[in-house]
């Protein structure tokens, strides 16, 4: 499959698209799921309290704004608001609450 060198992208409301919790905005997806950019919209009541995440692939997260935990299984707590990176390892299961309406941009790779 051959990509193009540049992706854009702008956010209307239609370009939103339904997720496990809250909503996801795609900016890249090879074709392959090796690489997949975009942005991901959630709310508390959007999602379950401590609900247990699987990481399928890589995945990097950046908080634009908001305010999530994540924790891992060794119980240790990260807390994540605007500013925040984290990355999470392929194979990791981590237990996430949303605690603040959260924009947060992501990469699987």
């Amino acid at each position: 499959m051959n990509l193009p060198d540049i992706v854009t992208s702008s956010i209307a409301t239609e370009d939103w698209q339904p997720f496990i919790a809250g909503e996801i905005h795609m900016l890249r997806e090879d074709g392959e799921g090796k690489l997949s950019t975009g942005l991901w919209r959630v709310t508390p009541e959007q999602a379950s309290k401590n609900a247990l995440v699987p990481c399928h692939q890589d995945e990097t997260v950046y908080i634009i704004h908001g305010h999530i935990t994540v924790k891992n299984s060794d119980g240790e707590v990260h807390d994540l608001k605007a500013g925040s990176f984290a990355s999470f390892r392929k194979g990791s299961v981590n237990t996430w609450s949303v605690h603040e309406p959260t924009l947060e941009f992501f990469v699987y790779s």
